[in-house]
């Protein structure tokens, strides 16, 4: 086993290949595909999994390349990324698949991206990307090329239970991806391996800079890969030219009209930068939008405070903790915050409605976003907000 170096780290070797793709018997035997998007993470799965003996095949599918909606060509999915994972394949000497599936990405990603601006609510789309064309076409691709398992660069981890697979935090909290894939099914779950869940980033690095990996020092991708400025009303303008109208901003508190705006599309819940509403006692947060009237509601800090929240289309990864086990259930309500204590009243799963309850009170949170539940570090399952309610 080749054992590679950390910079300013001790001298780590990477898992045992059996261990980290969760395959029994022999893995000369054994098909791996691995999804490839042009980042050092997957390509770092995909040397792991061809240095394990498995026959290794790479999938990329190219998600977009709109230079009028995004101002930028190559990012994730597209463009430079795609040469990027074939010049890996090559490097490693395994075969390598290019699949277009733009039309499909933009129905289900990017035109329900700016929809969902347009109707006042915060959308995730990263978790809606995982839900459709990355795990549900490329798992569908994988079976139909004879693999024994698709693996993925996301950090997280994939731990045998009792009950089966389950989901959980990677072991680096910083690198944790587990917000975006709580949509996972258990049927998938058989079919996925995450390799990097238990590896430090500066590992990962060491392991494709050894491979001679020419993405070894690749900056990873900070921002939604369709809006890689950050720029989201340029591409809900881009996508829905029609849908963008002025209004007025409103006091929640008062009902006085403060000021307009130019497009509800330019705020999100909590947002408190770009209101430009001076001469108030306190600073001005936005505490909800009304798409129907093109109001952006805002007020103090405090009407942002959210005491219990619905979540529908919920989705359950495994069994829900025993009661008389007592583990304690958090949320995540945003992809970097940290989960917080919760109670949850109603079914998971099977696309059923449910209430997560606050133990104190929780702020930002906003229609449109996920709300990710958790039983220690195992993901339990999770569901879209659709409403919030204010502390008792």
């Amino acid at each position: 086993m080749r054992v590679y170096g950390l910079p300013a780290m001790s001298v780590v070797a990477p898992p045992d290949p059996a261990a980290l793709f969760h395959l029994a018997g022999p893995l000369s035997a054994r098909k791996i595909v691995v999804a490839m998007s042009g980042g050092v993470d997957s390509s770092v799965v995909a040397a792991l999994a061809a240095r394990s003996g498995a026959e290794t095949i790479g999938i990329t599918l190219q998600l977009y390349d709109y230079g009028a909606a995004t101002g930028r060509k190559g990012a994730c999915c597209a463009g430079d990324d795609i040469r990027d994972a074939r010049a890996v394949a090559d490097r490693l000497g395994i075969a390598h698949y290019v699949f277009d599936h733009e039309s499909a990405f933009r129905e289900e990603v990017v035109e329900r991206f700016a929809d969902e601006y347009l109707a006042g609510r915060t959308p995730i789309p990263c978790i809606r990307c995982n839900m459709g064309p990355k795990f549900t076409d490329l798992l569908r691709m994988a079976r139909e090329l004879g693999a024994d398992c698709l693996a993925t660069g996301h950090y997280v981890r994939r731990i045998d239970g009792a009950a089966g697979p389950e989901l959980h935090r990677a072991l680096d909290p910083a690198r944790d991806q587990s917000y975006f894939l709580y949509g996972t099914t258990e049927e998938q779950m058989d079919f996925l391996r995450f390799p990097l869940g238990g590896l430090p980033k500066p590992q990962v690095r060491a392991i494709a800079e050894a491979e001679g990996l020419r993405v070894a020092a690749k900056p990873d991708s900070q921002d939604i890969c369709f809006v890689p400025d950050g720029d989201y009303a340029r591409v809900v303008r881009a996508v829905r030219p029609q849908g963008v109208s002025p209004g007025e901003i409103v006091h929640a508190e008062t009902g006085a009209v403060l000021g307009t705006h130019k497009g509800i599309i330019h705020f999100t819940v909590g947002q408190r930068r770009g209101i430009e509403i001076g001469g108030q006692p306190e600073p001005l947060y936005v505490t909800g939008i009304d798409a129907d009237t093109r109001q952006v509601l805002v007020g103090p800090r405090r009407m942002l405070a959210v005491g219990s929240a619905l979540i529908t289309q919920t989705n359950r990864i495994g069994p829900l903790p025993d009661a008389a086990a007592a583990t304690p259930l958090t949320a995540k309500v945003r992809s970097l915050a940290r989960p917080v204590p919760i109670l949850l009243e109603g079914p998971l799963g099977d696309d059923a409605q449910a209430v997560i309850r606050f133990a104190q009170p929780e702020y930002g949170v906003a229609p449109g976003q996920a709300a990710v539940l958790y039983a220690g570090d195992r993901v339990i399952g999770g569901g879209w907000i659709e409403s919030t309610r204010p502390p008792a």
